[in-house]
């Protein structure tokens, strides 16, 4: 039964994101990484705010203070009913608008921008879900602290989505893509070096720089996929970040046989296979 109810959660999360990043992008305007950074900042502030809620819903209420989860899913489902008219209002004259402006397919570029999403997810998932570990077992550190740990790290995250929507604007997506894995690297190697407070500020620039490009993959798989935007932001936010979950498979495997800091080095230093593999990522094309 809970495998089902995971299941069914999934579905509902696969079913959800590629509309709606299709039409946050069709209400856009020309400023679309700026529009899906606002979009972006209310999914990974709660994925910010997921950890330290569940713990203290569970410390508080034992098991059946999961259920407290619900009163805000219910909250966003009654808000979208309220709002789904106006959305459709406001985008459909600029879909109609632009449908014959839409460029050309680039399934090879899609390809490329994936495997770019899949490096990026790897990283972060090995990130959160080592870094846990490394403090209670390896480090020997306070368990309270690790709540702490993941909130900075994810919340650094969500707030570095809505400053990169501009910058990623004015520079272009493509640019921006490759110079955040480059700069990511120093803060993951400083943490991996440090203790305190300033781990704590170095795993938050890590988590900042790394997941600011989390919108901007998102606009530049639909500007590679121009028409089938849903399919592009389907596959960006769905199977590329999900399958960035093998990666962390393997970087258990690599803990058990040599050893937690192992695993969460190579994790700090896979922004420079992305930054590689970002460099050739080709420039959409236009409509014809």
């Amino acid at each position: 039964a809970l495998l089902l109810l995971v299941i069914a959660m999934g579905l509902g999360v696969a079913a959800y994101h590629p509309e709606g990043y299709k039409t946050a992008t069709g209400v856009a305007g020309d400023r679309k990484a700026t529009a899906l950074s606002w979009f972006s900042l209310g999914g990974n502030v709660g994925v910010a705010l997921g950890p330290p809620a569940i713990t203290a819903l569970v410390t508080a209420l034992g098991v059946g203070g999961t259920l407290g989860m619900l009163v805000p899913t219910l909250v966003v489902a009654l808000l979208l009913l309220a709002v789904l008219p106006a959305f459709s209002e406001a985008s459909a004259p600029r879909a109609a608008q632009t449908a014959a402006a839409r460029g050309v397919n680039m399934p090879g570029a899609m390809a490329l921008l994936i495997l770019v999403v899949m490096i990026r997810s790897w990283t972060s998932l090995g990130f959160t879900t080592f870094v846990p570990f490394y403090y209670i077992d390896h480090l020997k550190a306070d368990p309270r602290l690790v709540g702490l740990l993941l909130f900075v790290f994810l919340g650094a995250g969500a707030l570095a989505t809505v400053a990169a929507g501009p910058l990623a604007d004015r520079w272009g997506p493509r640019p921006f893509m490759k110079w955040v894995f480059l700069a990511a690297i120093p803060f993951g190697a400083l943490f991996l070096q440090t203790r305190g407070v300033f781990a704590f500020v170095m795993l938050g620039l890590f988590g900042a720089v790394l997941t600011s490009s989390f919108s901007v993959s998102v606009v530049l798989g639909q500007a590679y996929l121009p028409r089938n935007a849903g399919m592009a932001s389907g596959l960006i936010v769905g199977l590329a970040i999900g399958t960035g979950g093998l990666g962390v498979t393997a970087l258990g495997w690599i803990a058990d046989r040599w050893g937690l800091p192992a695993a969460l080095w190579i994790s700090a230093l896979m922004p420079l296979a992305g930054f590689v593999a970002a460099r050739f990522l080709p420039a959409p094309k236009d409509a014809q």
